[in-house]
Order: C-alpha cells, then structure tokens, then sequence
C-alpha cells in the first residue's frame, strides 16, 4: 500500500502538524449517536461551483499573484526566527508586505479596471498577493475567456482561461473558474459534478469527530475538576501548559484565528463554559463569514445538525478554554449556495484571516482533499498552482508573524496494544468487530509530501527522509476494504519530500475530551420531515483537538512577550537536537499510526514528528532566544 497520505497544505511554511496521541488505557466501544448518523467524514461545504443553478448566478473566483521574488521572500521568512539575522522578529504589516513583496497597486488597479469591464467586482487582500473576484458565471467567464476542456485519456474537464498579456504575466494561478461543456439541446446535468465531488471531499476531509465512545462525561460534576478529568486543565497538566498558567498567563491580549467551513451556537459554547469554569464572556468571539452571509450559513445551521458543526464546536471549546483570556475570530467559509468550490472557500478564509493580521495563532482543522490527483476538485486551478498558492499565503503570514496549526487527518496512512504512555494513534486492537469487518479503521496521517520538497528547517535532522514501517493493513482488491495482517511485514527505506507531522498532542477517544452541542435531528417519516432538537455531551477525539489547543497554548506563551513567537519550524527542529530538548521523542517500533512507526534512536518519524511538547520549556526557549537578540 502507499505511504504517502499526507493533506494538501501540510506545506512548507508555518504549519505546524498536531498528530495524535493516545494513551491507551480501556477497551472501546462504539455507538453512532442519531444526529450524526451518516456523518463519519467531514466535508468542506456542500457545493461547487459546478453545481450552479445558471449561467446568471452568482460566483466568486480567486487570482493569486506571483511575488515580486519569491526567493528573498522565503529567506526572510526564515530570518524573522533567525537571532543572527538583522531581520529577526522584524514582522511586516500587509501593507509593508504589499510594498516587500506583492504585486504593486497600480498592477492591482489595472486588474480591477479590466474586470470592471465585464461587470466584475474584484477586491484585493492585504499583501497584494491575492484578488477576490465576484460576479454572474457568465461575466466572470467572459472575463477570464474561459473555456471547457477535457483532458486527455480521461473524462474529466478543466476549465482554462487566458487574459490579456500585461495581466497574465504576474498571475500564478486563478481558482475556482467553471465552466460547462457547450450543448446545443439540453443544459450539463451540473448535479452530478455536485453530488460526484461532495462524496470524495466527504471522504478526504482531514479530520472530524469519530465515532464516539459509550462513555459520556460526568456532566455532576463542574469548574475545574471538570476540566481536569475531560478539559483545558488536562491538557495543561499532560503538557506541562500549567506552569505557564500559574505565572497569570491565560492569553490575555491575545487573539486566536480558526478557519473554519462550519458554524456553531453560541448558546452550545457558554453551556459547555460554564460546566468547565470558564469566563463566559462571548464577547470575546467574532465571527467572520468568508464566503455565504451570516444569514445563509446560520439558516443551515438551525436546520440541522451537521458534521461540520460539530467540527466548528469543538474547535471553538478547546481554543477558548485553553486560552481563556484571548479573543477567537471565528472564519466560516461556507459556500452552501455554491458561490464557489470548497478548495477556493478554504483559501479565502485563510486569506481574510491573514489580511485581517489581526491573529498571532491561527489553527484549522479542515482541509478540501489530500495529495492525491482523484480527490482535487478545483477545475481552473492545478492541485500543484494550489499547493503553490497556499504555501505563498503562509508565507505571508509568517512574514507577519502569525503561527499556523493544523491537524495531520483522522485516516491513517494506514493502535496499538495497551500501553501506559504515549504513542501514535491508530486503531487495529482497539477497532471493533463492526469496525474491522467494515474495514474502517482509524488512525493519524503522516508520511512525505508528494508536492513539497524537505524544507530546510527538517534537512539533516536524524529520522527525516527515513523510515521504519509495519504492513499492517491489507487492501481487498473486491471489496476495498481493509483487513489485518497476522503477520505483518516491516519495511525500512528511504523517501523525500516535506515530512509529516511535526509534533504530537493527545486527543484519542479514550483519553480525550467532553464535547457539548446540540440541534435538530431530521428525519423523513411518511413524506413528511420531521425535527427533534438533540442535546448532547459525549467524548470524542480526532485530531481535531490538539490543533485548536496548540494555536491556544501558542497564545498563552505569547501573552507574555513583547513580539510574537511566529514562525516555529526552524526554531522546533533546532531546539529539538538540543540537549535541554522540550520535545519528548516518541521512537519506539510500536509507536506506530496503522504504517509509519518510530525508529529508535531517531529525533523525527513520520508517526509522531518530534515528539510530544512540554510547554514550560518550550516558552522559556523561545523566551531565551528574544532575550539573546
């Protein structure tokens, strides 16, 4: 089986990779609570722009631009966390980036002057790297001169586009153009494309809650000692975030950036605060709809409830109760009434949130696909011009000094016997009957990057472009399903390309953390649609968790500095060969996520990155390096 199942933006710049942990500690079981029947896998938003109702309906496109030079750009990405550089901690506003490196004003002007002409509105982000365009299909087509193709030897189309020379040259890539195929007789049954992509973005979102243990929190008790047994303050204690909260520092000042494609209640948030103990002030949650309007997305939101709810939840109830005192701005890219695909929603959200740089952490834990050509669904722009793309954005934000997190998937490559510490989370033992004989079962992503090099900050680290790996899973060739092997085989070798994760957090099932929401069930019963409204406190785990908890704990470390932390990469990976390292290395053979497996001795695997993290020593790292300079 192949071992690369690594997410698109698990990229080269700022992400930083929450794989998950888990202490295995009881045997599972399962039940599939009624409001999430049907929702296993998450996808991001529900339309593409295929889907739309006409030529004459609305849509939004993006035109990404090349930098001004992208070589210096990366390179001062570096500098910024290099204490040797004149540069370090010299974080850029969008402006002075703009003025750095993005395209200049009167290129975007002349852009936004060409659009005018066929009726299209054109915004610009902060950092002139990016256009937001807007319009009917129709004008923005004809704007962009787009045309249907298929490609060859397959039935897929792609929708080129070509604009005048004096534009085109410093354009990178433009995302979410569709067009149809010509017919004389009948419209393009555009639902299929819908329907079509919907199913394989279900099945490749990185990261939703699982299936949930029977086990529900002991909602009797409350305040801390709730929080100690399923929330924040458990968090703290396993990763030594603690000490940092005895110095009064909780994120205060700070303000923490989810991107998100779902919405939440508010109402779900204060419920699961109080329980907790935590300060119940929404005031301290901003919401930003990216794509559809406030207005649309909550309609769907008090419809039903749905995957992507859950996600938004608990992102929102980890980051804020890890980070009391931080503001959260809550980016909801939803595209529902198909104003563009979820590839092209997911770098908006982003792109805002950057342009805003109003967030020295943002986290996400929702990605449109993974590195593989089946799965991309953007017909205008290349899964590599996106790849592209989103590394640019990142470095952009980096630029600014904002640290990016994101979850490494719920899939796999491919658990782990009882143990009493931590390791790699997969599920073979703990998998249940129904599981196995479905052939679903769960585990954290890793690998290599099938579209980025290894980063300089990962070249000559012990463990990096190696590996050690069990084949532990077998693919029936029928039924595509996978079986366990008795007797795997282990495999070592080499590879290359970005490794993935970086670091490891805690958040399994069994081991993991309360979660409140609560919606309407729907239910078609004789014709007619029926709602209950469901109110549920259950377990669950994902790493989802421990992505919104890294970006929170990021926030209580930079409550107590002057500038922000930025850019980890480089700096983890060097604190990590350090004999003070606040890395716990997780190397042992049967640290292992269903393929990948430690590799003893080694600093790095592609099950668990460096290892788990002990905040305490992390922060007074950083702290050691601002106070050197």
């Amino acid at each position: 089986m192949t071992k690369l199942y690594n997410y698109l933006y698990e990229l080269k710049t700022g992400t930083i990779i929450h794989h998950q942990r888990k202490v295995m500690t009881l045997k599972r079981k399962h039940f599939m609570i009624a409001v999430l029947s049907g929702l296993s896998f998450l996808a991001m938003g529900h339309g593409l722009t295929a889907n739309a109702k006409s030529d004459n309906a609305p849509t939004i496109a993006n035109v990404v631009f090349k930098p001004t030079n992208e070589t210096n750009l990366t390179n001062y990405v570096y500098d910024t966390v290099d204490p040797n550089s004149q540069y370090f901690h010299h974080y850029l506003s969008p402006d002075e980036f703009a003025q750095k490196f993005g395209q200049s004003d009167q290129y975007v002007a002349a852009f936004k002057t060409y659009l005018k002409k066929y009726h299209v509105n054109a915004d610009v982000y902060g950092g002139n790297l990016s256009l937001k365009v807007s319009g009917t299909r129709n004008n923005v087509n004809r704007a962009f001169n787009a045309t249907y193709v298929t490609e060859k030897g397959t039935h897929k189309s792609r929708t080129t586009y070509k604009l005048p020379a004096h534009l085109s040259n410093h354009v990178l890539t433009v995302m979410g153009l569709y067009q149809s195929k010509p017919t004389v007789n009948k419209p393009v049954n555009r639902q299929s494309h819908s329907k079509k992509a919907l199913t394989q973005l279900r099945s490749s979102s990185i990261s939703s809650p699982t299936q949930t243990d029977d086990t529900k929190p002991d909602t009797t008790i409350s305040g801390d000692r709730f929080s100690k047994k399923y929330g924040a303050l458990k968090f703290a204690k396993q990763y030594q975030l603690t000490a940092l909260y005895d110095k009064g520092l909780k994120g205060q000042g700070q303000r923490i950036g989810i991107i998100s494609s779902g919405d939440f209640h508010n109402s779900d948030l204060t419920t699961y605060w109080k329980q907790a103990g935590v300060n119940n002030d929404l005031s301290h949650i901003h919401k930003i709809y990216t794509v559809d309007s406030r207005k649309d997305v909550q309609k769907r939101l008090d419809f039903a409830v749905n995957g992507a709810q859950i996600e938004a939840t608990l992102d929102v109830q980890a980051a804020s109760s890890v980070a009391p005192k931080a503001d959260i701005d809550f980016y909801i890219g939803d595209s529902t009434d198909d104003l563009t695909n979820a590839p092209t929603a997911h770098y908006m959200s982003f792109m805002q949130a950057i342009s805003d740089n109003i967030d020295q952490q943002l986290s996400t834990s929702f990605a449109p696909t993974a590195e593989v050509q089946s799965r991309w669904h953007d017909y205008s722009a290349t899964m590599d011009q996106y790849n592209h793309a989103f590394n640019l954005m990142l470095e952009q934000a980096a630029a600014q000094g904002i640290t990016v997190f994101r979850a490494s998937g719920d899939n796999g490559p491919r658990d782990d016997v009882t143990l009493a510490k931590e390791c790699a989370w997969g599920s073979n033992i703990t998998a249940t009957p129904a599981q196995i004989e479905a052939g679903k079962i769960g585990g954290s992503g890793g690998g290599f990057s099938a579209l980025n090099p290894t980063p300089r900050y990962q070249q000559g680290i012990s463990g990096v472009n190696t590996f050690r790996a069990i084949e532990l899973l077998k693919i029936q060739r029928k039924s595509h399903k996978y079986t366990i092997s008795k007797h795997p085989k282990i495999i070592t070798g080499i590879n290359n390309g970005r490794n993935l994760p970086d670091v490891a957090g805690n958040a399994d099932i069994q081991t993991g953390y309360a979660l409140y929401f609560s919606g309407n069930q729907v239910r078609f019963k004789q014709n007619k649609l029926h709602s209950v409204l469901k109110k549920v406190w259950m377990m669950d785990g994902g790493t989802s968790y421990t992505s919104p908890q890294m970006a929170a704990a990021n926030a209580v470390m930079n409550s107590g500095r002057t500038t922000s932390i930025g850019f980890w990469n480089p700096q983890i990976y060097k604190f990590a060969q350090q004999a003070d390292s606040p890395f716990t290395v997780l190397d042992g053979t049967n640290n292992h996520n269903l393929y990948y497996t430690g590799q003893p001795g080694k600093l790095y695997n592609q099950a668990t990155g460096l290892g788990t993290i002990n905040f305490d020593k992390l922060s007074r790292k950083f702290d050691q390096e601002t106070n050197d300079k």
